[in-house]
């Protein structure tokens, strides 16, 4: 674990089901630690960038909707009035510690662009030049490809690749990877370190998810293989109690760790 307390530059990724309540309303509470832990990264000198869902899951609790919209027209009106709230949250608990943030609404092609992945590399640079930390989010508004089959455990793995982070951090509602369906199975073990994503290790990924999210385990396994490939360490761990996030980077074992294929493997 050593390579994860000495991981300057870091990328989170929050979940809707992490950051909401089954009404679909904000988890405040939830939200408030994970900003104050994160803040507190940052203090210490680490790159903090968050990339989190939620907008279409916050706005439809604004907009007082019994359920997530079913048509792509719905979802992006929901992700237009949800984002204004999750950013507004955002802004309101990152000053309190006095950080400053920026917002980055991210599309498949502005990766896919060589000039508009350059533009987005050093809007990234410049934000960490300034001190500030950037929180992005798919731009569900108006990339309906995203809505229809993106997700944001995917594009958090794209921008650690693309910002060369040296960890990610994927938060869930569950503890990690496990050998069977911890729902269903009381006696199913955390895998506590995998070495390499094998169809093995992606079959144990089964269909998890929620009527709040639009991932499951095996998205989050498809976004380690994507960091790890590039050199990045990934964790997959629970977002319930944010504090666990001190105990992963003071080198105690959380959740599930990918070890990011490096020159330098012979480190653990």
């Amino acid at each position: 674990m050593t390579r994860l307390r000495n991981a300057k530059r870091i990328v989170f990724k929050v979940g809707t089901s992490t950051l909401t309540y089954a009404t679909g309303k904000t988890n405040i509470r939830r939200m408030a630690k994970l900003v104050s832990i994160l803040s507190d990264l940052q203090n210490e000198g680490r790159e903090i960038v968050l990339v989190t869902s939620g907008a279409i899951g916050v706005g439809v609790g604004k907009l007082g909707l019994k359920e997530r919209p079913k048509d792509t027209p719905g979802r992006q009106a929901a992700a237009c009035i949800g984002q204004c709230e999750l950013m507004f949250m955002y802004d309101k608990f990152f000053s309190e510690y006095s950080h400053t943030i920026g917002q980055l609404l991210i599309t498949k092609s502005d990766v896919e662009n060589e000039e508009r992945r350059n533009n987005l590399i050093n809007a990234f640079d410049t934000m960490f030049a300034y001190g500030a930390i950037p929180i992005v989010n798919e731009n569900d508004s108006v990339a309906v490809e995203e809505i229809v089959y993106g997700d944001n455990d995917s594009l958090s793995a794209i921008v650690a690749k693309l910002i060369h982070a040296d960890a990610l951090v994927i938060l869930t509602d569950i503890d990690g990877l496990f050998d069977g369906n911890p729902h269903e199975d009381p006696d199913a073990k955390l895998i506590p370190f995998v070495d390499e994503i094998t169809p093995e290790i992606k079959a144990l990924a089964g269909e998890a998810g929620t009527s709040r999210g639009t991932g499951g385990m095996i998205t989050k396994l498809n976004a380690a293989e994507i960091a790890v490939n590039a050199g990045i360490d990934t964790v997959v761990m629970s977002g319930t109690d944010p504090r666990e996030i001190y105990k992963l980077f003071e080198g105690h074992q959380t959740g599930t760790y990918f070890k990011g294929k490096r020159s330098d493997d012979g480190i653990s």
